[in-house]
Formats: C-alpha cells, structure tokens, sequence
C-alpha cells in the first residue's frame, strides 16, 4: 500500500520551531511565589489528613496477639528490649 502526499509540505528550517518566538517579553527576572501563613498551615494539615487516609487499618488480632505478649513476663527480655528500641529509633531517623 502507498499512501500519497496531499499537498505540498515546506521543509522547517533547522535550528527554529515552528510557532515559537525566539524570547517572550525579554525578562530575566525568575517568577516567584508567596504563600500566606494560613496557607502553609493549611497545606500541612491537609499532609497530615492525607497520611492518615493512607494508613492502614488496625488489625484487632495482632493488637490482642502483641498484648498477650508483653503480659508473659518472660517474653521481654534484653533482646527484645533493643530490637524495639532500634526499630523505633530507625522510625525516627529513617
């Protein structure tokens, strides 16, 4: 199959786009924005309603499970006393 050209097609010029000006305006100053106090405030608050959308629910059967743990007085031990501390320490610095 051969497909036919319709029309003629003036080749672009290298180096130029065509539709574009070379500079708009002629301003070298860069554009800059403001935010209010209570913007930045609400733009936190809306960060933080978005990160609890995001979590996951509670899962009612771990909670009991980790409860009953932490009751058998044997379960804690040095071991799991700095495995804990570590994993809230990496939360935090992480």
């Amino acid at each position: 199959m051969t497909v036919d050209r319709i029309g003629h097609v003036e080749p672009i010029p290298s180096g130029k786009r065509p539709g574009r000006s070379e500079k708009a305006g002629g301003n070298d100053k860069a554009d800059t924005i403001n935010l209010s106090v209570q913007a930045q405030e609400q733009a936190e608050r809306y960060q933080v309603l978005e990160l609890i959308r995001s979590a996951p629910d509670l899962d009612e059967a771990r909670i009991v499970e980790l409860r009953q743990k932490l009751d058998d007085p044997s379960y804690l031990n040095d071991r799991v006393i700095r495995a804990t501390a570590d994993n809230i320490l990496n939360a935090w610095f992480a």
